[in-house]
């Protein structure tokens, strides 16, 4: 799934307008799994020039990156996290850990050949989905207007539990963010 979309499925499910605190570590959380892809993506394209093609078609797929992303995408580690915090009785570690369990819950199903490997580090076997979100090839053509979808009834959700115009206006923005990202992909992927 895009980026907004995580962060609109983490704060639907996890964020709590009367708990302080716990619809930003829902953000957070939803966005850890997908935090070092951008860190590493935009320093070899920004600061070292490296072309695109080089950083999605080989970097990304090297030993050194998927290491990386075997961490962050683990539903192993996030698993623990979200033990500690049941057991500290923590709505904060909760919210965290939950957002980015649902965020790889949710990728899991939808990589075909970009998956990451979710059960390390027992394992680091990438399970090959006959999906995909952004592939035309895996169905993205119907899986990615059902992303839009779910997203808008989502922020529709949202909008309703928080009151407040800077909320609301922020969660508008995510949402056009995630259609602005399922347009792209029509335009230059599908």
């Amino acid at each position: 799934m895009n980026t907004p979309a995580h962060l609109i499925f983490g704060v639907a499910a996890f964020g709590d307008p009367g708990r302080r605190y716990t619809s930003l570590a829902a953000v957070l959380g939803s966005l850890a799994p997908d935090l070092s892809l951008y860190l590493m993506a935009g320093v070899s394209l920004v600061i070292l020039q490296i072309p695109p093609q080089v950083v999605f078609d080989e970097l990304y797929f090297s030993d050194a990156w998927q290491t990386v992303f075997a961490v962050d995408n683990s539903f192993l580690v996030w698993g623990a996290i979200l033990a500690l915090g049941l057991w500290r009785r923590s709505a904060v570690i909760v919210a965290f850990a939950g957002g980015a369990l649902l965020h790889i819950g949710l990728d899991f199903p939808l990589h075909h050949d970009d998956g990451r490997p979710h059960f390390w580090p027992l394992s680091t076997w990438v399970f090959e989905s006959p999906f995909s979100y952004w592939d035309r090839r895996q169905s993205a053509s119907f899986i990615a207007p059902l992303e839009g979808a779910m997203c808008l009834g989502l922020t529709v959700l949202i909008w309703r539990r928080y009151t407040s115009w800077v909320q609301r206006a922020i969660w508008t923005l995510v949402l056009a963010l995630e259609i602005w990202v399922i347009r792209g992909w029509f335009m230059f992927v599908f």
